[in-house]
């Protein structure tokens, strides 16, 4: 059997909205989940490594935007993805514009988790210029940033 470079392509793509969509609807899973009762000892908070894998499907996908349905316990919800570089960033809103050309307004707010050099960061720390992968959802004309990570420069 042989594959052209379009089926690939389109095998590629599914793959990165299937791990955008996990990616969305196993944190929502996770907070409707009961609390633990808590305990008497106290431990050192664990050292999660690997959180990026998750992230892993989207980065091999070429793509400069997208967006796809996803479902949750609570509905379907509108995941958005963008990277591109950084224009205004002013408050709670950040702009990023794509190399094709697509910008788009994300707001931001207590929940937007920042990475940036591999470490965390706070929004007031991104720069206009910077290369930018933003994750987040999309409700009416509305994207509320779930995710900014600036990568380590190379």
């Amino acid at each position: 059997m042989r594959t052209n470079r379009k089926t690939i392509a389109a095998g590629a793509g599914a793959a990165g909205l299937l791990g955008l969509g996990l990616y969305l609807a196993v944190p929502a899973a996770a907070n409707s989940a009961p609390s633990p009762s808590p305990s008497s000892t106290t431990a050192a908070p664990k050292k999660h490594n690997g959180h990026g894998k998750r992230l892993a499907p989207l980065r091999r996908v070429r793509g400069v935007h997208g967006e796809a349905t996803v479902r949750r316990k609570d509905g379907f919800h509108l995941a958005d993805w963008q990277r591109g570089k950084i224009t205004a960033v002013s408050g709670t809103t950040l702009t990023v514009r794509s190399a094709d050309g697509a910008t788009w307004t994300w707001t931001t707010n207590g929940d937007t988790r920042v990475r940036k050099d591999g470490g965390k960061s706070t929004v007031s720390a991104l720069a206009n210029g910077a290369q930018v992968f933003v994750l987040g959802e999309r409700s009416g004309d509305t994207r509320t940033a779930r995710l900014v990570r600036e990568p380590k420069k190379r």
